[in-house]
């Protein structure tokens, strides 16, 4: 689904030229919930957005699910993003002029789906916020905006979903509800999930842990005690 071959990113600064990525190559199958970890500064989210087409490389290429991104200008890149991927971000990016519901409409909108109302009322209503569909994001909690957030990234229908930090300014409590909404909706629509995060608790929750060191892979490892939805289709 995801498959990165000698990723580089280079960034000019005013000491000269600053290396964020150093030549990552890894592929990413349909289904599997990877985690990126690392700290500050490893270039966990600059490779996250490289890998969802918002920004590009300096050399080396991303192909989202056998569409290489180098291949494609600014205005296709989008369109695979919009046929793809969804986004769950750590401030949450909710359209404040909107409610809940339009929030969540609004992807399904613009796929011209007449069911667009229908299924964000459906999906509002499984994040357990059914009742709030009319509230707008000030009117709501951190954790109540994060799972509108989730019902929005959901209501794409993505293949591929990146979380950036999805419970990094929620309290312990609140950030646990979340993610098991999180995995339990990424179960149902069986979508390939990568998420950075600092929280090692959660990063051992997928099924992989991709660990960066100032712009190079450490070590990718599965994590014992998860599978993912493809190994468990299988026995079936």
């Amino acid at each position: 689904m995801i498959r990165i071959d000698n990723l580089v990113k280079r960034v000019p600064t005013s000491e000269g030229e600053l290396v964020i990525l150093k030549g990552i190559s890894l592929q990413i199958e349909a289904a599997e919930t990877v985690a990126i970890v690392g700290a500050s500064g490893s270039g966990k989210s600059t490779l996250l957005g490289l890998m969802a087409g918002l920004d590009t490389g300096s050399a080396g290429d991303v192909s989202l699910n056998g569409h290489s991104l180098s291949a494609l200008d600014e205005e296709e890149r989008a369109m695979l993003r919009g046929q793809l991927v969804g986004f769950v971000f750590q401030s949450f990016q909710l359209l404040p002029s909107l409610t809940a519901l339009e929030n969540v409409m609004l992807p399904i909108e613009l796929k011209n789906d007449s069911r667009a109302r229908e299924k964000a009322t459906q999906l509002l209503t499984r994040v357990g916020l059914g009742e709030r569909c009319h509230h707008y994001p000030n009117q709501l909690s951190g954790g109540e905006q994060q799972r509108v957030a989730i019902a929005r990234a959901f209501a794409s229908e993505a293949r591929i979903l990146f979380a950036d930090e999805p419970t990094g300014n929620l309290d312990s409590a609140t950030g646990a509800r979340v993610i098991e909404l999180l995995f339990s909706l990424n179960k149902e629509y069986a979508t390939t999930l990568v998420l950075v995060t600092h929280d090692e608790r959660l990063a051992r929750q997928c099924h992989r842990t991709i660990r960066l060191v100032a712009g190079q892979v450490v070590s990718d490892e599965i994590n014992a005690d998860s599978r993912t939805q493809a190994e468990v289709a299988h026995e079936h």
